[in-house]
C-alpha cells in the first residue's frame, strides 16, 4: 500500500516532526488600474513543518490536509526520498499474477473474506460437468489485485474489460499442477478436490438462505426496435445466479457468461451480464500476452448497453444487482426496476445529472451560468463532471489555474496535488501544487479530459479571470458541461455549428476520440428522435389555444388575484408543481413529478424555459397551467412511478405533458435583502427619489431609463406628478421588459381611465436593446438615469457606455449610481466595520463580498470619482457627487454613490445629430400613446 508524504515523515520522524497549519487570507484585487480593492475569498490553509535539521512551509490550500502533505513533499524532496513505491516490471507482474491465481484456488481461499469466495462455494453446488468450475469472468472482474497486475502487464486493459479474463486464463495454464483450464471454454477448475472438511463447512456457511429468491432484472436486447423489459431470475439456495441468468440469455451455463465491472457506486453490485461469442480467440501457449484485441464478436453490438457501461458490449444484456460482497455470507441482491434503468440512462447525461440531483427530473435544467454557492441548488459543476468522466470510463479531469501573475496550480479528484508529468510536457507550463495567489491575482483556470489510456478527449481553456479560485473552477467545469450537454442533446449536430459553439465556450475538441467514445449514444438518440417525431405528428392535433410557439407552451392560463409581487432576475422563485401525462381524448392524467416546494433562481435557465416564461409572468400566489410538448422519452419513464404502465401510453396514444403551478414567494437578491434590512425607507426607494428630485427641478419633459429591468424607476415615476410627456425605458432582457410593460400599461391605463391629473405622459416605450450601442431616436432627452446597472456590465463595457451616452446619446442631464464598496462592510454585518480615520483600512475590507452575484465589479468612491471625472471632461459636461444612505460626511460614505452630469454645450449644439448617425438599433418591444392605445411585439 502507497504511503502518503505526511505518513512517510511520521514514519521517519515521529514526534520530532511537528506540523503547524495556519489560516491565510486569500485576496484579489479588483478596480481601475493602482486602486486595489481586497476581497474575500475562500480560506486557505498554509503548512510549517519543523523537522530537526530544518524547516519547510506548503503553498496554500483550501484543505488543510493538503497543506499538510505538500509540506510532507517538500520535506522528502530535500531529505532525497522518492515517495513513490517501486513498481514492478510487466514480467515481475506477470508472476504475480500466476501467483495470484494459485492462490484464489487454495484451500486456504475458501475462508477468506473475498468476494469471490462466494462464487468458488457456488461451483461446488453446481451439477455434472459444470461442479467445481469457476467462470473465469467473474474471476477477472471481482479481484481487484489480479485486474491491477493486469494493467501493468498492458495498461489497455482500462479500456478493455476483456483483457483481464484473457491474461487471467493464460495465467491459469501455467499451473497445469493446480488447476485445469480448456481451449475454448471461461472457466477453470481445481485439479484435486478440497478436502471434505473445507467443503461442508465453507458451504454450511452459506445454508441460511432462503430456498428460491425471486430478483427483478433488466433485459437490454441489443435491436433498438425492441424494448428494454423487466425480467425475474428465480435463483435457489442450491444453484448459482449465473447459470440463472445464462438460461434468460438462452446460454447453456455460466461460463458462457461475460460480466462487465460494477455500474454506478462502486460499493454496489449492479453488473452487465451478455453472451461471451462463439468463436473465442484465445492463444493459451504464448508466455506473455500483450494483445489488444482478444474476441472477434460474430453478435451486434448493443448500443443501449454499451452506452450504460461506457465499453462496448455485444448481443443481448441483463443488467441485475446481484453478487457476493465481504459484508454478508449468502447472496447479496437488489431488485432493478425500469425507473431505476432510465435513471440510470439519463444520469450519464450532463442535464440528467443536474436534474436528478434537484430531483425534479421534467423541470430542472442545466443553468447557463454559475452564478453563487448560495444561490446554487444542486450538484456543484466540478461535481458534475467528475462524475460524467467516472460515469463513462473517462480519467478524472485534469484542471490548472493560473494567475495574471502567471502563476499556475493543478486540481486532482481528492486533493489539491502537483498535475501530471505528461499534463507539464504538453502545456509547457511550470504547475505547482495549491491553490495560493497572491492579493494582486485574478484567476484563470484551464481543464482537460482524456480517456483511460490518455488519449486527448477535450479541453477548455476560457480567456476570462475570476476572483477566486473556486468561482474560476466551477465556471470553466460549466462551460464543458455546458457543451457536452448541447452535443447529448443533438448528437447529430452539424459540424459548423458544433464548432461555432465549441469557439464560444473556448473548448477544443479532438473529434476522432470523442466520436469513438460516444458513438453508441448516436444510435440510441437517432431511434429515440425518430419515435419521438412520430409522436409529435400524432400530439399536433391537440387544440393549441393560447400558444407561446417559440416557447412551446399552449393552453395557457393563469389565475389569482394579481399581488403586484413578480420575481425578477436574480432572486430565488418558490413554487409548488405537478407535471401530468396528458392522453388526447381522455380525462385521465398519469402523474409524473411533484414537489410541495421547489425554488430556482430566475435569469439563470435553471428550470426547462416553458416554466421560467411561464413563472415570469405570475405574481405571488398566483396559479398557472400550462401544456408543453412531449420531452425525449427516457426523462419521462425515469420520472414515472409505473414505468411499463407509462411506456404503454406512450407507445399507443398522442400525449402531452401538464404544467400546474404556484408560485409561493419570492426571495429577493442578495443586495436587496442586505438594503431592505438596514434602511428604511429601502435604498431602491431613496434611489428612485433622488432622481425624482432632480427630475422636478430640471423640468424634464422626456426621459430616458438606461437599464430599466422591471421598470420599477419609471412605475415609481407614474405616481409622482411631473413635467414628464414621454418615458422610454432601454434593457437587453425581454423578459424585464415583458414585466415591464405589463406593470407601466396597468398603471398609466388605470390613471387614464381615472382622469388622474399628474399624469402628462402621452408617449411611454420600452426598448430591447444594448446601452452600450447608439440608437438616434434617443438623442437629446432631457434627463437620462442609469441606476444601478453599471456594476452589472464589465468594466471596460461600462467604460463604454460613459462615451456613448456624453457623446452620442447627449442628454442634458444623466443621473448614474452604483454601489459604494466601502460600504459593503456596514451592510454584510462585518466585524471589520470601518471607522473613521481607520490606518488600516484595506484590511478591514478583506472580509467584504460584493453585493450581488451578478455584480462584475464593484467601485470604491475614489474609483467612481475617478470614471465620472475623466468622462465629463472628455464630452464637455460636468459632474457632481452625492448619494443616498448614510452620510457623504462621515466615513465609509454614501451606501449608493451617485453622479449627475450637467452638459455644458448649448441645446441647439447637442440637437444636431451627425451625419450616418440615424441608425436605428433598438428593438421596439411595447409602446402607448396618451390615448389609451398600445402595441407590443412581445
Amino acid at each position: 500500500m502507497k504511503l502518503t508524504p505526511k505518513a512517510i515523515i511520521v514514519q521517519k520522524f515521529g514526534k520530532n516532526a511537528q506540523f503547524t497549519v495556519d489560516e491565510v487570507q486569500d485576496v484579489v484585487q479588483n478596480g481601475c488600474p493602482g486602486l486595489a480593492i481586497p476581497q474575500k475569498g475562500p480560506c486557505l490553509y498554509r503548512c510549517s513543518l519543523q523537522l530537526p535539521e530544518f524547516s519547510v512551509v506548503s503553498e496554500t490550500f483550501k484543505k488543510k490536509k493538503d497543506a499538510e502533505q505538500s509540506a510532507a513533499e517538500k520535506a522528502l524532496e530535500k531529505l532525497g526520498i522518492d515517495p513513490s513505491p517501486n513498481v514492478p516490471s510487466a514480467e515481475e507482474a506477470w508472476d504475480k499474477l500466476i501467483a495470484s491465481v494459485k492462490h484464489l484456488f487454495s484451500n486456504e481461499f475458501l475462508s477468506s473474506q473475498s468476494p469471490l469466495r462466494g462464487h468458488f462455494i457456488a461451483a461446488l453446488r453446481r451439477d455434472g460437468d459444470l461442479y467445481g468450475s469457476v467462470p473465469a469472468s467473474v474471476i477477472a472482474v471481482c479481484d481487484s489485485k489480479l485486474a491491477n497486475l493486469c494493467k501493468l502487464i498492458n495498461p489497455k486493459v482500462e479500456s478493455s474489460h476483456l483483457l483481464v479474463l484473457t491474461y487471467s486464463m493464460r495465467a491459469a495454464t501455467r499451473l497445469s499442477e493446480f488447476v485445469v483450464t480448456s481451449e475454448g471454454q471461461l472457466s477453470i477448475w481445481r485439479k484435486d478436490p478440497y478436502p471434505p472438511e473445507i467443503i461442508e463447512s465453507s458451504i454450511i456457511r452459506q445454508s441460511e438462505s432462503p430456498d428460491s429468491i425471486c430478483i427483478e432484472a433488466i433485459h437490454i436486447p441489443s435491436s433498438l426496435e425492441m424494448a428494454v423489459h423487466p425480467v425475474t431470475l428465480n435463483v435457489s439456495s442450491t444453484g448459482y445466479y449465473l447459470d440463472v441468468i445464462a438460461r434468460t440469455l438462452d446460454q447453456t451455463d455460466g461460463n458462457k457468461i461475460l460480466v462487465s465491472r460494477t455500474i454506478g457506486k462502486a460499493s454496489s453490485e449492479m453488473r452487465l451480464y451478455f453472451a461471451a461469442p462463439k468463436s473465442y480467440l484465445l492463444d493459451l501457449s504464448s508466455d506473455l500476452p500483450n494483445v489488444e484485441e482478444v474476441v472477434d464478436f460474430e453478435g451486434s453490438l448493443n448500443p443501449r448497453a454499451s452506452h450504460l457501461y461506457g465499453q462496448d458490449i455485444y448481443g443481448d444484456a441483463i443488467l441485475a444487482s446481484i453478487g457476493y460482497t465481504r459484508k454478508s455470507e449468502g447472496l447479496f441482491h437488489e431488485d432493478i426496476t425500469l425507473k431505476s434503468y432510465y435513471r440510470m440512462l439519463i444520469h450519464l447525461t450532463p442535464s440528467g445529472v443536474y436534474k436528478l440531483s434537484r430531483e425534479a427530473i421534467l423541470t430542472a435544467e442545466l443553468p447557463m451560468a454559475f452564478t453563487t454557492r448560495t444561490n446554487w441548488r444542486g450538484s456543484f459543476p466540478r461535481e458534475m463532471l467528475f462524475m460524467f468522466c467516472r460515469q463513462h470510463w473517462l480519467s478524472e479531469p485534469v484542471f490548472s489555474t493560473c494567475s495574471n501573475s502567471l502563476k499556475e496550480s493543478s486540481e486532482s479528484s481528492r486533493f489539491y496535488e502537483k498535475s501530471a508529468a505528461l499534463e507539464s510536457a504538453e502545456t509547457g507550463k511550470e504547475c505547482t501544487s495549491g491553490g495560493g495567489t497572491t492579493a494582486s491575482d485574478n484567476v484563470r483556470c484551464e481543464v482537460k479530459i482524456f480517456s483511460k489510456s490518455r488519449d486527448p478527449i477535450l479541453e477548455c481553456s476560457p480567456k476570462e479571470f475570476y476572483k477566486k479560485q473556486n468561482e474560476s473552477i466551477e465556471n470553466t467545469s460549466l462551460k464543458v458541461m455546458s457543451w457536452l450537454n448541447a452535443y447529448f442533446k443533438d448528437p447529430d449536430i452539424p459540424l459548423e455549428k458544433l464548432n461555432n459553439l465549441v469557439g464560444a465556450l473556448d473548448i477544443q475538441c479532438y473529434p476522432q476520440n470523442f466520436f469513438k467514445k460516444f458513438s453508441s449514444y448516436r444510435f440510441i438518440h437517432n431511434v429515440q428522435q425518430r419515435k419521438m417525431g412520430e409522436k409529435l405528428l400524432q400530439a399536433n392535433s391537440i387544440n393549441m389555444l393560447n400558444a407561446i410557439p417559440e416557447h412551446g407552451i399552449y393552453c395557457l392560463s393563469i389565475g389569482g388575484p394579481d399581488s403586484g409581487i413578480y420575481p425578477s432576475n436574480g432572486c430565488l422563485s418558490f413554487i409548488s408543481y405537478s407535471v401530468s401525462l396528458v392522453i388526447e381524448g381522455e380525462t385521465m392524467k398519469e402523474l409524473l413529478e411533484s414537489r410541495e416546494e421547489f425554488e430556482f433562481e430566475m435569469g439563470t435557465g435553471a428550470v426547462i424555459p416553458q416554466v421560467e416564461v411561464v413563472t415570469a409572468q405570475m405574481s405571488v400566489g398566483q396559479s398557472a397551467c400550462f401544456c408543453k410538448e412531449l420531452p425525449p422519452q427516457e426523462l419521462i419513464l425515469a420520472a414515472a412511478d409505473d414505468s411499463a404502465r407509462t411506456f404503454s401510453l406512450l407507445s399507443s396514444r398522442a400525449c402531452c405533458l401538464e404544467y400546474h403551478i404556484t408560485l409561493l414567494r419570492v426571495t429577493e437578491p442578495p443586495e436587496d435583502r442586505m438594503e431592505q434590512a438596514l434602511f428604511s425607507p429601502p435604498l431602491s426607494k431613496q434611489r428612485v427619489e433622488y432622481a425624482l428630485q432632480h427630475i422636478k427641478e430640471s423640468c424634464a419633459t422626456t426621459l430616458v431609463d438606461f437599464g430599466c429591468g422591471s421598470g420599477s424607476l419609471l412605475d415609481s415615476l407614474l405616481d409622482y406628478p411631473t413635467a414628464l410627456e414621454k418615458i422610454v425605458g432601454v434593457d437587453i432582457s425581454q423578459k424585464s421588459l415583458s414585466r415591464a410593460a405589463k406593470i407601466i400599461h396597468s398603471k398609466l391605463s388605470k390613471k387614464l381611465d381615472a382622469a388622474v391629473p399628474c399624469t402628462d405622459v402621452k408617449s411611454a416605450v420600452l426598448y430591447d436593446g444594448s446601452i452600450a450601442v447608439f440608437d438616434s431616436r434617443l438623442h437629446g432627452f432631457d434627463i437620462g438615469t442609469c441606476l444601478e446597472v453599471i456594476e452589472h456590465m464589465e468594466e471596460d463595457e461600462a467604460s463604454q457606455f460613459g462615451n456613448i451616452v456624453l457623446s452620442s446619446f447627449r442628454p442634458r442631464v444623466l443621473i448614474v449610481s452604483t454601489p459604494n464598496y466601502e460600504y459593503n462592510a456596514i451592510l454584510q454585518k462585518s466585524s471589520s466595520t470601518i471607522q473613521e480615520d481607520d490606518p488600516d483600512e484595506k484590511t478591514q475590507l478583506q472580509s467584504c463580498k460584493f453585493r450581488n452575484h451578478d455584480h462584475k465589479f464593484e467601485w470604491t468612491r475614489d474609483q467612481f470619482n475617478c470614471w465620472a471625472t475623466e468622462l465629463a471632461a472628455r464630452h464637455n459636461y460636468s459632474v457632481e457627487f452625492s448619494g443616498v444612505g448614510g452620510s457623504g460626511d462621515r466615513e465609509p460614505g454614501f451606501a449608493s454613490q451617485i453622479a449627475v452630469f450637467r452638459s455644458r454645450s448649448p441645446p441647439e449644439e447637442d440637437d444636431l445629430l451627425k451625419d450616418g448617425d440615424s441608425a436605428h438599433h433598438y428593438k421596439v418591444i411595447w409602446e402607448w400613446d396618451g390615448n389609451g392605445l398600445s402595441r407590443s411585439s412581445l
